[in-house]
């Protein structure tokens, strides 16, 4: 089963851009991010490729928590971040840091900022599962307006790559092929124009 965290009211208009889409590939992090009262200092990391959700579970946390979001972290300076760090301590008020991978991937050079997160939970936002890929590329196509059979997602899930960009770039392509053929959706028509893109094997090694 799919799960949902919605963000309030007065966040962007359209719903299905303020739902974070939680299955087990994703539940961890989830989690971490909305019992931030248990966490054992007052930040935390969350990390995740982009696309996957992570600045919009990160909008959740603020809106829950009253807490405070520092995105796209390893492009600030390192003392910037070390002072947010010591702000949260002191005024007890969470800090969630947004990053494309923690330490040591993330390489810090400040050596009392790396002490500190190596300190701060990590909420990890990994490459999704199944259940996701479909949710993924169901909500792609219904944003679009395309109407995707079952048996269409079944045979994207297995092909293509199992990433939050490729689910985009692959109902990008799609809905371009359909517009301008003006042809219905079908995985004949998926399988040329996703070869064709790059976006999933080529023909003569697809056969099915």
């Amino acid at each position: 089963m799919t799960n949902q965290i919605a963000l309030p009211l007065e966040w962007p208009a359209d719903p299905r851009d303020e739902e974070f889409l939680v299955t087990p590939s994703n539940a961890r992090a989830a989690h971490t991010v909305e019992h931030w009262g248990a966490w054992p200092v007052m930040t935390a990391l969350l990390t995740g490729p982009r696309k996957s959700g992570r600045s919009l579970l990160a909008r959740i946390f603020a809106s829950k928590s009253g807490g405070t979001i520092i995105d796209d972290a390893e492009k600030r300076p390192e003392a910037e971040l070390f002072h947010a760090w010591n702000e949260a301590q002191a005024h007890r008020r969470p800090l969630l840091i947004v990053a494309d991978a923690a330490p040591p991937e993330w390489r810090i050079r400040l050596p009392d900022l790396r002490s500190r997160l190596a300190a701060s939970p990590i909420a990890a936002i990994g490459a999704p599962d199944d259940q996701l890929m479909r949710a993924l590329l169901e909500r792609q196509f219904m944003r679009r307006g395309l109407d995707a059979r079952p048996d269409l997602i079944d045979w994207l899930v297995a092909r293509i790559e199992r990433s939050h960009i490729a689910v985009i770039r692959t109902v990008d392509a799609l809905d371009q092929e359909v517009l301008e053929r003006r042809k219905r959706l079908s995985i004949p028509l998926a399988r040329t124009t996703l070869a064709g893109a790059a976006l999933i094997p080529p023909l003569s090694t697809d056969l099915q």
